[in-house]
């Protein structure tokens, strides 16, 4: 998908804001992700101004926004703002707002799109200026705002020009498979009448606004060059506001559409440290051709905070470390430094593996690491000259926010295992630390990783100097923080991982388990802990434990496991091996689960596997889980006493299909510890065993079929027993497959198995086979295959 380009260049508000989607997406590395915060303990909000934001470290175009999409909205506060405090005692700011933004929250004078009716009311008022005759709007407003007041009538004139421009200056889409023509505005009387208009007023606001629309007007004519003429003939003149930057932003676009890519850049520059609201939208623009351009650009340079400047946005798309030295060099005090740093440290955060394990080969687990090993492949990963650069700048404390480099260093030993040097750098830095609720969590949660990193071995002496922070970090943030900004959730991840670690090699599994956060994968085999029955009884000894420890009722707090989970797992563990008894005492144990209800019914055998369709066909009884397995409880009991021994063994034999992979009643195994998955290969190998093995199913039918007293009867048993002997044959044959994708074409369809085989031979003559035919394509596709 291609940016909208007007005239292949232009785009947006101003249509000043030229770049290459491509370029500034390979800057940014190609990642999906629009945010980093999840892989990061150093929040970049609580060091940088908030026009630094979308600059951030990001995987997208631009931090939190993705792609920048205010600019027919970006100074619409601003307008709204400065309009309401020239009427002020004229107009009121509701009334203002409305001429300004209309119907639509949309404004004039930003470019944005204004309702229909809102633009003829600003026509019709400005006709009854003109020609002095009332009209339909002069009455309605003439009620509500004084028509005759001077400013009054300056404010709807002013609006009447402004909507001519925005005829060509609206961009209502911004993305195109195709670049699209620019629009012009090609009225030169009408732009010399603005002109006009500026140089006869003296009220030095009006003068101001009729200043930019003049410019906006050129920059939108097909005389572009006339819009920089102006610019240089009037800009000494002019006050250095909002106005004057985007003015100077559409001579910067004039210039780069001109191909002089050094003074656009030039330009560019001076806006984004001038103007905070154009910081996104230059950075984005700013595009030097080449080395040549940019040496150019810094000759332009007047002084060290324009060459500053330029700087800032290099660095965001090349080196923020040489980005960082050069300006420290030029202005030690420049607010540039802060969001560079910042994307320097989250940058070095990136390399940071926090999972404690190994990465295996394909299709195949990670392996486990120790903590030792862990420190050990982090701490190299973090650049030492990056590191000396901000210990430098730290030690002057010469800079615009002193804490932002002595945290940034503190944090950084950290990582490298100099956890001394990182305490006395965090002690220095509240010296100078904002008294905000963002500084004090940031400064906390460093600490914190400190703290946790110094840990090589649990103690009970040592596990005393994390627990506040633990059930800060777990508890306290999660539940009653409610900005988005602060970034707790990797140290969260990490000190879990952390933890699961050193209980590993302390040799308890039980709280290795509890803490440890990485428990899910691909193929649903984070919980294969529980495959092992000494496990899944040392979890439930554990949370049924009345005095737990400090530490142990964090982790308790935090596991995601209940007594009740285990106890549902267990349930269906024994359902599966035929233990109704012990199933239903688990089930007992799982308040709520007990009462959920299949889907469809579970004791319905139909021709083909479709549980959409079971889902959706009429039930005249919804059936419990407890209901379900009572039912075959009391169905058991009373085959074992020969009673209705074929019924029974059929609906036996359909309960325990409909809970397999293959029936309707996949809900009754789909829990947490088992996994999820509309695939058998996206579970882990003893449950996906579990889950596809019919063999229960299989012996009811044989029963049912043996107990049978018609042909239909018999029929329908064999056909049964033919899809069991069908699930195993995959089941085995694709038994070593991990990947549902790896299955090739092997030929092998509409083999006979036994059952069809007996099926066609001995029951064509029953009505059963021929709903067979016409329902199952798979056995009517053999039966074919033999005419």
């Amino acid at each position: 998908m291609k940016r909208i380009f007007l005239s292949k260049l232009f785009l947006g508000f101003s249509a000043a804001f030229l770049f290459v989607y491509g370029i500034i997406y390979a800057c940014a590395g190609g990642d999906d992700w629009d945010f980093f915060g999840y892989n990061s303990n150093f929040t970049p909000e609580t060091f940088a101004d908030k026009s630094y934001s979308p600059l951030f470290l990001s995987g997208g175009i631009f931090y939190g926004i993705g792609f920048d999409t205010q600019h027919n909205s970006r100074f619409n506060a601003a307008i709204k703002s400065d309009w309401a405090a020239y009427l002020k005692g004229k107009i009121d700011t509701t009334t203002v707002n409305y001429f300004l933004i209309g119907d639509e929250n949309l404004n004039y004078y930003s470019d944005n799109k204004n309702t229909i009716k809102n633009k003829e009311e600003i026509t019709n008022l400005h006709g009854y200026y003109k020609n002095k005759k009332e009209n339909a709007a002069s009455v309605k407003w003439g009620k509500k705002i004084p028509l005759k007041d001077e400013k009054v009538k300056s404010f709807v004139e002013f609006l009447y020009l402004a909507q001519k421009i925005e005829t060509v200056s609206i961009n209502k889409d911004y993305w195109s498979y195709e670049p699209v023509v620019a629009k012009t505005f090609n009225d030169v009387k009408m732009i010399q009448s603005i002109e006009n208009v500026y140089n006869t007023l003296s009220d030095p606001f009006l003068k101001n606004r009729y200043w930019f629309l003049t410019m906006k007007a050129r920059f939108y004519s097909n005389d572009k060059q006339k819009a920089i003429d102006f610019f240089n003939k009037t800009e000494s003149s002019v006050p250095k506001n909002v106005l004057y930057y985007r003015a100077l932003s559409y001579v910067a676009g004039i210039n780069h559409k001109q191909k002089k890519y050094a003074v656009a850049n030039y330009l560019y520059a001076q806006v984004f440290d001038k103007c905070p609201e154009l910081r996104v939208v230059t950075a984005y623009s700013f595009s030097p051709k080449n080395q040549a351009d940019w040496n150019k650009a810094l000759t332009m340079a007047k002084n060290n905070k324009e060459k500053a400047a330029l700087w800032a946005i290099h660095g965001y798309y090349k080196d923020e470390k040489q980005a960082i030295e050069k300006i420290y060099e030029l202005d030690p005090k420049s607010e540039h430094l802060n969001y560079l740093a910042t994307r320097l440290v989250n940058g070095l955060e990136q390399s940071i593996n926090n999972s404690f394990q190994k990465d295996g080969s394909e299709n195949q687990p990670r392996t486990k690491q120790s903590v030792a090993d862990s420190k050990t492949e982090n701490q190299v990963k973090v650049d030492q000259k990056a590191l000396d650069l901000i210990a430098k700048i730290s030690a002057t404390g010469n800079t615009d926010r002193p804490y932002l480099w002595d945290l940034s260093l503190g944090y950084l030993q950290s990582l490298k295992g100099d956890y001394a040097n990182a305490d006395k750098n965090f002690d220095k830095a509240v010296k100078t630390l904002p008294k905000t609720e963002l500084a004090g969590m940031q400064l906390r949660l460093l600490r914190f990783v400190n703290n946790l990193n110094k840990i090589d071995k649990l103690t009970d002496k040592n596990e005393k100097t994390i627990i506040a922070d633990l059930n800060w970090l777990y508890n306290e943030l999660p539940k009653n923080y409610k900005g988005q900004e602060f970034r707790y959730q990797n140290a969260s991840s990490w000190s879990r991982n952390y933890l699961s670690a050193l209980y590993r090699e302390k040799g308890n599994l039980v709280l290795a388990e509890i803490f440890g956060e990485s428990r899910y994968s691909y193929w649903n085999d984070g919980n294969a802990f529980y495959d092992d029955e000494k496990n899944l009884q040392g979890i439930k000894t554990f949370l049924a434990k009345p005095n737990k420890t400090e530490i142990e009722n964090i982790g308790a707090g935090i596991y995601s496991l209940k007594l009740k989970d285990i106890n549902n797992f267990q349930a269906v563990q024994a359902a599966f091996k035929n233990k109704i008894p012990e199933a239903i005492e688990f089930l007992k144990q799982t308040d709520s689960v007990q009462y959920y209800k299949f889907l469809g019914n579970p004791f319905n055998g139909s021709i083909k596997d479709c549980h959409d369709c079971d889902h959706a066909a009429y039930q005249k009884r919804k059936y419990t889980q407890m209901d379900f397995l009572t039912t075959i409880k009391e169905m058991q009991d009373k085959l074992a006493q020969k009673e209705d021994v074929y019924m029974n063994s059929l609906l036996l034999g359909n309960a325990f299909y409909n809970i397999s992979h293959f029936g309707n009643g996949r809900t009754f195994y789909e829990i947490s510890i088992v996994g999820y998955g509309s695939s058998p290969y996206s579970f882990r190998d003893k449950m996906k065993e579990m889950i596809t093995n019919t063999s229960v199913s299989k012996m009811y039918y044989q029963k049912a079929f043996e107990a049978a007293a018609t042909k239909e009867q018999k029929a329908k048993c064999i056909y049964l027993i033919s899809k069991c002997e069908r699930n195993d044959y995959y089941n085995k044959k694709y038994n070593s497959i991990r990947n549902y994708w790896d299955i090739q074409d092997d030929k092998v369809n509409f083999i006979a198995w036994n059952g069809f085989k007996t099926l066609q031979k001995e029951y064509s003559d029953t009505k059963y086979y021929q709903d067979v035919i016409a329902e199952c394509g798979y056995f009517n596709t053999y039966v074919s295959q033999l005419r």
